[in-house]
């Protein structure tokens, strides 16, 4: 069964899209409302496709760059189609420049896009093994815990849920953010503005 991922904030949306897309059931789909765990989640199920809002994010990115893990993360046998709501050109350009499959606006027409994305998934190459050197960044057990994290759950309860101490917790979190290269607790949610394209 050919295995699509979607990557949105908005859950109306990819229920929406779900919905849409898998009228005959042909399809396995997953979804997530997170950026950090988005690469991980492609790089651990390996989607035939990717259809992803950006622009949702756009607020939440350090910096466009950080997009180029989920590029990295889908390498040649994942297609991603870029799904855009509203004018983000900075992000639409960095996609471009990424050789992205197809990039639409939300406001498509709900049979071009289900035809849309048969076509693109159908496009693409067939998969090979993927080399043993690509690894999750982060463990299954550190996404727990940072999904908790950024639900502003206290580190007494994301303890108590894990079946940790709390000051196992704290640890969790330092390598979290050593790994996503946050300088600090706070960095991984606030949402600075998106920093030009060189």
């Amino acid at each position: 069964m050919l295995k699509i991922l979607l990557v949105d904030r908005c859950v109306y949306s990819r229920q929406g899209i779900k919905d849409l897309i898998n009228k005959d059931n042909i399809f396995c789909i997953a979804e997530t409302d997170n950026l950090l765990l988005a690469r991980e989640k492609i790089i651990q199920w390996q989607p035939n496709m990717v259809i992803a809002d950006f622009s949702g994010f756009s607020g939440m990115l350090h910096n466009i760059r950080q997009l180029s893990a989920i590029y990295s993360a889908c390498g040649k046998s994942t297609r991603l189609m870029v799904m855009q709501s509203g004018e983000h050109q900075q992000i639409e350009h960095y996609c471009r420049q990424w050789g992205t499959a197809q990039i639409v606006s939300k406001s498509i027409p709900l049979d071009e896009l289900r035809s849309l994305t048969e076509r693109i998934i159908h496009s693409r190459p067939p998969f090979r093994f993927r080399q043993n050197n690509i690894a999750p960044l982060l463990t299954l057990r550190e996404e727990r815990i940072l999904k908790l994290w950024s639900e502003a759950v206290s580190n007494e309860v994301i303890a108590r849920v894990m079946g940790i101490s709390t000051k196992t917790v704290y640890t969790y979190k330092r390598n979290i953010r050593m790994k996503l290269g946050a300088d600090n607790r706070f960095s991984l949610f606030l949402s600075p503005p998106l920093t030009a394209v060189e």
